[in-house]
């Protein structure tokens, strides 16, 4: 993990993991950073000098997912051990787990942190599906459960709308799908990316958000009506985007993984993290520092 402040900008390193990074989130003050790995430790570190306060030990999987709730007191996380874990922050004890049929893509707390929504990859035999639980007693009873059809696109991306009454998922054909999670009714959908959404992050006031995918774009959306509002348009896969909470940017996270790269133009391999004015749709600056593919930002 690199990492950058923003009065003099300078770089902290983090090493924590062994294999790659799958996913960082901060938690909603800013003080701690979360990460999460194809290892199997999910890891909290100070977000002010780099320093690592903890390790959250139970997975025997790749983790893909995590979460800590707006109090910073529980982090969920979803893995592909078959599992959705729920953690307590201040000691890393496990609270408790949902076992599943199969690994775990996407988990997140919803905006009051009582809800828990997860979905599941398509494996041996098993459906997509998107779960919601109550986080107060996250037991495997679902307040909402939507199995994606065969055929259908699998979920590769998630995040919470309206407060606690709305879901958008990205999928691995381009969709996204807006769902009611009292109704657990399909309310909108929108095909405006021509691959795989890799990500998607909303703004801080929750009014929009940002998706980037494998069609080497990425693009802002009103959450409300998902109407493409922006185009953010690069030479490469992006595999993470994130608004900024206090300017109009939007910095970008992609380049192919390594085992790709030989295999397409020299350009593509390329893993600056990439600064979009939000408004603008200009690209106005690079950092450089990963000696892999950016895989989350």
């Amino acid at each position: 993990i690199h990492f950058y402040k923003r009065d003099i900008m300078k770089p902290l390193m983090m090493h924590g993991h062994e294999r790659s990074i799958t996913q960082i989130k901060y938690n909603k003050e800013g003080d701690l950073l979360f990460s999460s790995a194809k290892d199997h430790h999910p890891n909290v570190w100070y977000s002010l000098n780099g320093e690592r306060l903890g390790t959250f030990d139970g997975h025997c999987g790749a983790v893909w997912a995590l979460d800590p709730k707006w109090d910073t007191t529980h982090l969920v996380t979803g893995a592909a051990d078959n599992s959705v874990r729920l953690w307590d922050i201040q000691t890393g004890k496990e609270l408790s787990v949902i076992d599943t049929k199969s690994a775990v893509r996407t988990a997140a707390f919803s905006y009051s942190g009582n809800m828990v929504c997860y979905t599941t990859d398509k494996q041996m035999g098993y459906p997509c599906e998107i779960n919601v639980v109550d986080s107060r007693n996250f037991s495997e009873e679902p307040v909402f459960k939507v199995a994606i059809p065969t055929g259908g696109p699998k979920v590769t991306s998630m995040i919470w709308s309206g407060l606690d009454d709305l879901l958008l998922t990205g999928h691995d054909n381009g969709d996204l799908v807006q769902w009611d999670v009292k109704t657990q009714k399909k309310l909108k959908l929108t095909s405006d990316h021509a691959k795989t959404i890799t990500d998607m992050q909303a703004s801080k006031d929750g009014s929009m958000f940002i998706t980037s995918s494998k069609d080497n774009t990425s693009m802002l959306f009103d959450a409300d009506n998902i109407e493409c509002l922006k185009k953010y348009v690069t030479e490469r896969p992006v595999n993470s985007a994130s608004l900024s909470p206090l300017y109009d940017h939007v910095v970008l996270g992609g380049g192919q993984d390594a085992m790709d790269v030989t295999t397409t133009s020299t350009r593509v391999g390329k893993f600056e993290a990439r600064f979009f004015h939000m408004v603008f749709e200009e690209e106005f600056g690079r950092v450089k520092g990963h000696f892999g593919p950016i895989n989350s930002v």
